[in-house]
């Protein structure tokens, strides 16, 4: 009973803080009183054709919360339309952002669960790969790019490799620390009942890393959607990193902000499916 009375509090503040910051956003874009240079000498031809007198309050240019309102719901009565390369619906540009992102991150996983399922057991081979991760995984997605687009010469495979080499590390280095961490005394078992190499790697040591590397693949998905937006504002022609960069050129702001929203909601939705994934494969120690 009282978790849920502190999980329905932490809903009700949720609310509160959110009224409290759309009450706040709407004070700070309330019109005030155009200068009283703009309107007169020679600059009141100028005001008269802009619609803005003495009477007429100035807008700060940023949207506020019923323009926004507006906007967004403008957009989103079509998210899927396609007019063409310049005129795609939000819901299309993500659902670009999203299938690079699976493509991608399905490439790093099935590539970092096999060698670090090695690496964890092999010590030797770990040993001698951890410098070049150590020196690789730093790097900023947006620095592979001039690299990638000079090999793979094409905007949709570099989105994609950016992913893959980005999401690749922490699924990596947290597989074979789970493989490494699995209890001796399991092992010992397993070695005394005579398990093949195979049915211990699927019995003993993949049920007792899962927590670990489910961890590691939820860090990736995370590191993978942050990086697909910035390498669509680059070079993408599709997605909804280019939307959003897109929608700044035609000074959109509304539809700027909606479609950060959407990458903020995405991303949650994403990480509550690992979350949810992550407490089904958890055992008790």
């Amino acid at each position: 009973m009282g978790g849920r009375q502190e999980k329905l509090k932490g809903t009700l503040l949720s609310f509160v803080l959110a009224g409290a910051l759309l009450l706040a956003w709407q004070v700070l874009t309330l019109p005030s009183a155009p200068p009283a240079e703009v309107i007169k000498g020679e600059n009141a031809e100028y005001a008269q054709l802009m619609g803005m007198s003495s009477a007429t309050p100035a807008s700060h240019g940023f949207p506020s919360p019923s323009q926004f309102g507006h906007d967004a719901w403008q957009q989103l009565q079509a998210p899927f339309h396609n007019s063409g390369p310049n005129d795609r619906g939000i819901g299309w540009q993500l659902g670009a952002s999203l299938l690079r992102v699976f493509i991608g991150y399905g490439l790093a996983v099935a590539v970092a669960v096999p060698l670090g399922l090695l690496m964890g057991q092999i010590p030797l081979l770990a040993r001698a790969l951890n410098p070049f991760i150590q020196v690789l995984r730093p790097i900023s997605p947006l620095a592979w790019m001039p690299i990638a687009l000079y090999t793979i010469q094409n905007a949709e495979e570099c989105g994609i490799f950016v992913i893959f080499i980005c999401s690749l590390w922490p699924v990596l280095l947290n597989t074979s620390f789970g493989v490494a961490r699995v209890r001796r005394e399991w092992l010992d078992v397993a070695s005394t009942l005579e398990l093949g190499w195979a049915r211990r790697m699927w019995l003993v040591i993949l049920p007792a890393a899962a927590p670990t590397i489910i961890t590691g693949m939820r860090v990736g998905m995370g590191i993978a959607w942050l990086a697909i937006v910035a390498a669509e504002m680059l070079v993408g022609s599709s997605g909804i990193g280019y939307f959003v960069w897109n929608q700044w050129n035609n000074l959109s702001i509304s539809n700027v902000i909606l479609a950060v929203l959407l990458i903020g909601i995405t991303g949650m939705i994403l990480d509550t499916a690992f979350s949810a994934l992550q407490r089904s494969v958890g055992y008790a120690e």
